[in-house]
């Protein structure tokens, strides 16, 4: 007779609690069981060989001194490998992930390098790994040749609101007044020989110091030396000037016989205690037009105001018309 649990007349509660107490006492080396099979089983995938798609960290070299980057060069590339599982993992994690080098022998000339010519180059720096094939197709770069230049520095005060009776009573101090710029020629060659800085706030009554950034650059690759400036205004009790200025006309072509007005009407801003001062100045300051460039038709220009004091600012000015046949 099977010395076993009977079957026929068995207490059900008498069996789920021996089952119950066999796996209790067991449950420790069926756990072991199982690490075992899949430790067995992950070293056994490790050792065969898998592909997968990796973002392997790139740099590009270049004579940094003489030439540098337009837009940002990019900094990865997602290539397909195959290799054992144990490369891959380490890979895959970053342990000792190589950093993929491309020499550009020709920067300016080179705008973009296809996948077809990348494979040979990569293949020898990626170790144990094969290439199957670059999920990245193309790398576009854009390189230029690196200069560097001074531009002079002013500042735009149009936009500061004063309050009312005040406004600027001195000179517009910028330090410093100029700035080295160094970056691609291309860029460089687009700045203009003055840069001029806007400069805004608040209602004002009293003179101020502004610190400015030379932030006109969208480009990471330009570097402003300085990259900061100090603006200041003199502010005080400022009034309004009206004088009537004669129309003087430079550069004047054949055709043109006479001007509608011979004078025009100018509204100043000028320091209180300056009025007096200007009022003895009135005979050096002119309206000059500069017809150098106009043809047939007919034309309404404001003229340029030469010769004001450096304290006076022009609020409003009457324009010329005139009609070259």
């Amino acid at each position: 007779m099977d010395a076993g649990i009977p079957v026929k007349g068995m207490n059900f509660a008498r069996v789920f609690k021996n089952f119950f107490q066999f796996n209790r006492t067991n449950w420790k080396a069926t756990i072991l069981c199982f690490l075992a099979a899949a430790i067995f089983w992950i070293f056994s995938a490790f050792n065969k060989n898998h592909a997968t798609t990796i973002r392997f960290p790139l740099r590009f070299e270049f004579d940094n001194q003489k030439f540098v980057s337009v837009n940002p060069l990019p900094h990865h590339i997602s290539i397909n490998v195959s290799g054992s599982g144990w490369e891959l993992f380490r890979n895959t994690l970053g342990i000792k992930l190589p950093e993929l080098i491309i020499a550009l022998e020709r920067p300016v000339e080179t705008k973009k390098i296809p996948s077809s010519s990348l494979a040979p180059v990569l293949t020898s720096q990626l170790g144990g790994l094969h290439i199957n094939y670059l999920v990245t197709d193309t790398l576009h770069i854009y390189l230029d040749e690196r200069m560097s230049r001074t531009f002079r520095l002013s500042a735009d005060i149009s936009k500061v609101k004063f309050r009312q009776g005040y406004g600027s009573t001195g000179v517009l101090e910028v330090v410093p007044d100029s700035v080295i710029i160094d970056g691609p020629r291309s860029i460089i060659k687009s700045i203009p020989d003055t840069i001029i800085l806007p400069v805004s706030g608040k209602q004002i009554s009293k003179s101020f110091r502004d610190e400015l950034e030379v932030s006109l650059f969208n480009s990471e690759s330009v570097n402003r030396n300085p990259p900061v400036i100090s603006v200041s205004v003199e502010v005080g009790p400022v009034e309004t000037f009206e004088a009537k200025l004669k129309v003087k006309s430079i550069n004047r072509p054949r055709a043109l016989k006479s001007f509608f007005t011979d004078s025009v009407k100018v509204i100043l801003l000028v320091p209180v205690n300056q009025s007096e001062d200007l009022r003895g100045k009135l005979s050096q300051v002119n309206a000059i037009l500069d017809l150098k460039d106009a043809q047939r038709g007919s034309y309404q220009i404001y003229p340029k105001i030469i010769g004001l004091p450096i304290y006076a600012q022009v609020v409003s000015i009457d324009s010329v018309s005139f009609k070259i046949n």
